[in-house]
Order: C-alpha cells, then structure tokens, then sequence
C-alpha cells in the first residue's frame, strides 16, 4: 500500500498525455480492446468464476458479478459503439470578441483523472475504461473484493492493448482490491480530479461523507412506477414485468408499484406474470386484500415500513395503495433515491404532471424504467447513473466526463489600471 502514491503519480503524467491523444488513435485503441475482449473470452471467464465459485447464487450481487459469452460480446460492441461517438473533446461552448480585442473561447477538456470504486460489477472496467480514454481521461479504478480475480484479468488486457498501440499502461490503473485502499483514494487530493461511486446506497453514502476529492453520485435506484385510474390494463402489465424482471439486480429495476385504489381489483392481473417469475411481493393491507387467494401464497407477504425506500435488487417488489396522484407523489418523494421513477396513466394531465413534479434524474410517462441506461440513450457505454443535480444528471457519458476551460488569445494587450 506504500507504494500507491507513487503509482498514482504515474497516472497523473498518463493523463496528459491522454489528453493530447488524436481522436484517430483513440478509436483504433477502443477497436482493438473490442477485439481483444472476444479473443481473451475464455482468459477472463475462467478468472470470473474464481470469484463467482466465492459467492452464493442467493447473493443478488451474484448476476452482477457473472460474465458469460454474450456479456462480453455485447461489452465488446458497446466499445465499439463509443469508438463510433464523436469526440467530447475541443469543443468550442462560447465564443466572442471582447472590446479590449481579446479572442475568447470555451473549450471542452478532460477531468483528467477519474477514480471509479466500485463493487461486483467486472463489466464495468471496460466500460470505464473505454469513456475515459475517448474523453481524454486517465482512470484509476477500486473494484470490489468480490470482483478480484476478473478486474485483474480485464485490467490485463487493457494493459496489453495499451502497450500495442505504444501509449501509457498508467492512463488506467487498478488499485488493489483490499478495503484499506479506499481510504488511500478518497484523500488523493493530489491525485485524483474527481470521484464516481458505482455500488450500494451504503458505498455511496461512505463515499460521500469520507472524501477529500470531489464525488459525483451514481448508482442506488429505488425506483417506483405509479399506476394511475387512467392507466391502460395492458400497457401497465408490460411496463411493470418488464421493468421489475428484465435484470432485477440493476440499479433502474423497479422497486416498488404504487397503485391507484381505483385499480386493485386489476391487481391480480398486473401482478400474474410477475407470478411466473416469482417475484416476493410485500403488499399495503389493501393491496394484500386484492392479491389474496390471487397470488401464491408463499410469494405473497404484508408489507411493513421496511419494504418501502427499499434497494432489493432481486425478485422482490413493494405495492403501495394510494388514493391519487398527490398521494402518489408524496409517497414517491418520500422514498425516491431520485434515480428513475415513471407513471402509467392515459390522462395527459396526470402523465404531464407527474413529469413535472417528480424529482428524479429520469422521470418517464407509459415505459419502462428500464430504459435508465447510457447505451439506450444512444451514449454509448455509461460511467453510471448520476442522481444529484450538479455537473451531471442521469446517464454519464462522454460529456459529462468532461470539463471546460476559458482560452483567451490576444497580441499584446495589457488590462489598464
């Protein structure tokens, strides 16, 4: 751990040459890592399974974590898909020329160094990796434990990629995966620009409140949808399977259905599908009452305080029973994590209202919260999911892995006394 310091230092001088790198070379780099990510296929998921054989199936980390052929495969067109986006990089926000005859422009920079900490996510070192090195970033990355043995094996083959293309094996550099070198990041005052927690509420709030170096939160979704009186039966039934079971261990999954009283007796079908899945469902009295006798048994459970402004990252979904939109939005106010929230409804005025009215990062009308994601939103790969409101909101992507700075061009002018 001594020697961090020392190897941050490196990153430091990587970034500026990452800075300097022409777009061209930038995307040939990406192009060999989507090429290098299916050659090595085997290579990485033989050291991801070192770490899945270290965590129980029950875990709901456990999908987050697993690599398969066609994670890997769509991770590699997700690569290329960056390589295809155009640079973020010298792009020129304002321009003028000021009476003292001075030629000014906003200019779009890199952060320069980004440090990720992350948990059970492996997929993410690429992710990170490709947005940071095609805005111009050096990036130094704390996976989880859970994560050893892929990050390792991923980390190697950026750095043979890297080493390829003749350019600095320090632009990513990951720390070692013991608990101990969080708290060497967080103070990398020196180091590090800024710092983005991918993980649990928990990691996030540690994050937060530990750090000397900037944050930008990302990650925990507690995500509701509100089905109003005026939402169509069928729609609502595909919205909701959909966005509770399509991956239920991600951050946009859907936490919690809050329900108009007007539709519980619509509730047994809304909730069948969810049904084939599985899905524990932790219900209101009311919401109890309606899915009684109309839901197994065993997958059916009151709800209790705890069940809502709950993260469960698995097969399990709350129902609140509430009395209209302003309930609604109480209730959705009360728990949200801002991250994605969404309304079924076919009244124009509930679904307008509601967009208006939710404080979220992404807020949708008739869909599925699903759609919470930097690729779909045709960003490419995503650094993650930003739910404050300064420098970046929502899905962050190459823009918003950027800075700016003012450049200012003269010829000889001095500012009068």
């Amino acid at each position: 751990m001594q020697n961090i310091n020392q190897e941050l230092e490196k990153v430091v001088a990587a970034s500026r040459k990452a800075a300097l790198l022409e777009e061209t070379t930038i995307n040939e780099v990406l192009g060999s890592l989507a090429d290098a990510a299916l050659a090595e296929t085997a290579f990485i998921l033989e050291e991801n399974k070192k770490d899945l054989a270290r965590m129980p199936k029950s875990d709901p980390k456990y999908d987050r974590l697993m690599l398969t052929e066609a994670r890997i495969e769509g991770i590699a067109n997700d690569i290329r898909n960056v390589a295809k986006l155009p640079s973020p990089l010298g792009k020129i926000l304002d321009e003028r020329d000021l009476q003292s005859g001075l030629h000014l422009q906003k200019v779009t920079v890199p952060l320069g160094v980004i440090g990720i900490i992350y948990e059970a996510r492996p997929n993410v070192t690429f992710d990170v990796f490709s947005l940071c090195l095609k805005s111009g970033n050096a990036t130094v990355l704390k996976g989880g434990s859970d994560a050893h043995y892929s990050n390792l094996a991923i980390v190697s083959v950026i750095h043979k990629v890297l080493a390829k293309h003749g350019l600095d094996t320090n632009t990513v550099f990951l720390l070692p995966s013991e608990r101990a070198a969080v708290e060497i990041i967080l103070n990398a005052t020196n180091f590090v620009d800024i710092i983005i927690p991918r993980g649990s509420q928990n990691l996030i709030n540690f994050v937060r409140e530990h750090s000397k170096v900037p944050v930008i939160e990302t990650g925990a979704g507690i995500v509701h949808t509100y089905f109003d009186a005026s939402g169509d039966l069928e729609k609502g039934k595909a919205i909701v399977f959909n966005a509770k079971t399509r991956r239920p261990s991600v951050c946009n999954a859907l936490d919690t259905l809050v329900i108009h009283e007007s539709r519980l007796a619509d509730l047994p079908e809304i909730a069948a599908q969810l049904a084939e899945k599985h899905v524990e469902l932790f219900a209101d009295e009311k919401a109890f009452s309606a899915l009684s006798g109309n839901y197994p048994e065993a997958l059916l459970q009151k709800a209790t305080a705890e069940s809502f402004g709950t993260e469960f990252l698995s097969l399990k979904m709350s129902i609140k029973t509430v009395s209209g939109l302003d309930e609604a939005l109480e209730h959705i106010a009360k728990y949200s994590s801002k991250h994605s929230e969404a309304v079924v409804a076919e009244d124009n005025a509930i679904a307008e209202r509601f967009l208006k009215s939710v404080d979220a990062a992404v807020v949708y009308a008739n869909t599925s919260t699903a759609y919470t994601d930097g690729a779909q939103f045709g960003l490419g790969a995503e650094i993650g999911i930003s739910t404050q409101k300064l420098h970046a909101r929502g899905p962050m992507a190459l823009a918003e892995l950027t800075s700016y700075k003012w450049v200012i061009r003269g010829n000889g002018e001095v500012r009068p006394a």
